[in-house]
């Protein structure tokens, strides 16, 4: 008899930790991974099964359905936003052909045990898209439906997997004679930028706040690549995780659509600087702006509205602005760097 347990690719990402240590602190050990990087130490202990491979190959996921009962896929792997720039071709390979093949993998799995598997797909505020920071102004806070015309990659590779999500949820071979049943329970979250206090910042577009604190807590400089007026969503990763969580444990019949907004706090770049000059009032920042990074970051959203998940699952943020830095951020970036300043 096939075990059942979760999957949960790109396990050794930001997200994929803490997920990981959530869910296991929580009581579950049934956990699989699916990875290219090793998992560190610490976290591949509470992993029943890291297995080291892609996303893309077709064989190995066979294998894996073969042995395992996968009744809940959390799918974080992904080529990012800015690595996705440089190499459009293998980020669509990864972002889109990688989802379709675990959307299938799915609903085979979904065939195999009578009953839909869960699919948590974390999105992003990259699959917006303004031409202009007038219009980006004008707009104010942006629902899931709205200016969906995203300038990245990654964004076109977010923006229709969602889609593809929603067919394999809603209507998955329609036409068929023997149509089968859809048993694929798609949910995704658009996340906004996201900070971590335990992981390095990896050059993200939206990294320059995360690299603003580190850069602090190390006493190095920093010029940030953005404008002091620049301002899109963010959110502490603790939250991120309660959010993929709290949707997961939501009941399917109070969900209205399959895709939702969620963000806690949208400062400029600038109210970010103040509050970690205010932690570190040794620290020099300043602000050196790349036009074609700039140009990405806007294309966002300065704020979107989530009432939507607030609604339907409950989502609450536990973490503002001031909270994040001061009860979450600074003292654990402190910790990572013992001989800063």
């Amino acid at each position: 008899m096939r075990k059942p347990v979760i999957l949960i690719t790109g396990a050794a990402g930001e997200i994929g930790h803490s997920l990981i240590q959530r869910l296991s602190d929580s009581g579950r050990t049934g956990i699989v991974t699916l990875d290219l990087k090793p998992l560190d130490p610490e976290i591949a202990r509470r992993v029943q099964h890291p297995i080291a491979g892609s996303i893309l190959d077709r064989a190995l996921l066979e294998s894996i359905l073969a042995e395992y009962a996968v009744d809940t896929i959390y799918h974080l792997a992904a080529q990012l936003s800015t690595r996705a720039e440089f190499t459009p071709v293998a980020a669509h390979e990864v972002n889109v052909n990688g989802t379709l093949n675990l959307l299938e993998f799915a609903q085979a799995q979904g065939r195999g045990h009578g009953r839909p598997v869960m699919f948590l797909y974390p999105s992003s505020i990259a699959v917006y898209g303004f031409s202009s920071v007038a219009e980006k102004h004008a707009a104010g806070r942006v629902r899931e439906y709205q200016y969906t015309e995203p300038i990245t990659m990654y964004g076109c590779n977010k923006l229709y997997c969602e889609q593809l999500g929603r067919y394999y949820a809603r209507h998955y071979r329609q036409l068929d004679a023997d149509a089968p049943r859809a048993l694929v329970d798609f949910r995704a979250i658009r996340f906004p930028g996201l900070i971590s206090a335990f992981t390095v910042p990896s050059g993200g577009t939206s990294d320059y706040a995360p690299e603003m604190i580190h850069a602090a807590a190390q006493g190095r400089e920093y010029h940030c690549f953005v404008r002091p007026d620049t301002r899109i969503p963010f959110m502490a990763m603790p939250d991120a995780v309660d959010a993929m969580l709290a949707l997961a444990a939501a009941d399917r019949d109070r969900l209205s659509q399959t895709v939702y907004n969620i963000a806690a706090f949208n400062p400029s770049a600038e109210e970010i600087r103040a509050l970690v000059l205010e932690a570190f009032p040794e620290a020099s920042i300043d602000w050196q702006p790349d036009t074609k990074r700039q140009a990405i970051v806007d294309s966002w959203p300065e704020a979107v509205d989530d009432s939507k998940a607030r609604a339907d699952w409950g989502f609450a943020p536990r973490y503002g602005l001031a909270e994040a830095f001061s009860d979450y951020l600074i003292p654990n970036i402190r910790r990572r760097y013992p001989s800063g300043p």
